[in-house]
């Protein structure tokens, strides 16, 4: 699918065989130095993401035509290739090539926003969002600094942090997490 310029896409993928892709803070962590270290001049705005043990959630702008493409194939390329050699491995990492959703409606987009963020807490990783430092929900709600999130686009539809950490807080419950079954993709 081409991405193109001005849309968002939700973009994810899991380890072979459901395997962890991250089997460490050191792996985590280096993906998304590698994340910074990419992101400069990729086209590319991060909105909202979660890297979970085993599998990953990007919400991506594309800011030209194609460049969600080669970012996430220049992103995790590298990593593959530096988890292999950390872990004495070969082979694929993921389950073949990153999946990706055009997300074509706004309450999609919100609903989007819930599931990535609530994903640690739905696999019982963490009792609240803000605890899981593998997101950048920190950096939406204000406690966390990371050139990882779009500020402009944040404020688009929350004036302040406060106001989005009581919209998720508000969907931390057993309702929502029936509502968002229907945008699993099978990561969990």
């Amino acid at each position: 699918m081409p991405h193109v310029a001005g849309q968002y896409y939700h973009v994810y993928n899991r380890g072979c065989n459901r395997e962890n892709i991250f089997l460490d803070d050191e792996n985590y962590q280096y993906l998304l130095g590698l994340a910074d270290r990419f992101l400069p001049g990729a086209d590319v705005s991060v909105i909202a993401y979660c890297l979970m043990p085993n599998h990953y959630h990007l919400l991506l702008r594309a800011n030209a035509d194609g460049s969600i493409g080669r970012f996430v194939q220049r992103l995790f390329n590298s990593y593959t290739q530096a988890f292999n050699k950390q872990h004495e491995r070969s082979g694929t990492l993921f389950e073949g090539r990153a999946k990706s959703i055009y997300v074509d409606e706004e309450s999609y987009l919100l609903d989007l926003f819930k599931y990535i963020h609530l994903n640690p807490v739905v696999a019982r990783l963490v009792k609240h969002p803000e605890d899981w430092k593998y997101s950048n929900y920190p950096e939406w709600i204000g406690k966390r600094d990371r050139m990882l999130v779009d500020h402009e686009f944040i404020q688009t539809y929350f004036t302040k942090p406060s106001e989005y950490a009581r919209f998720i807080e508000a969907s931390v419950d057993e309702a929502i997490t029936r509502k968002l079954e229907k945008y699993d993709t099978g990561e969990d």
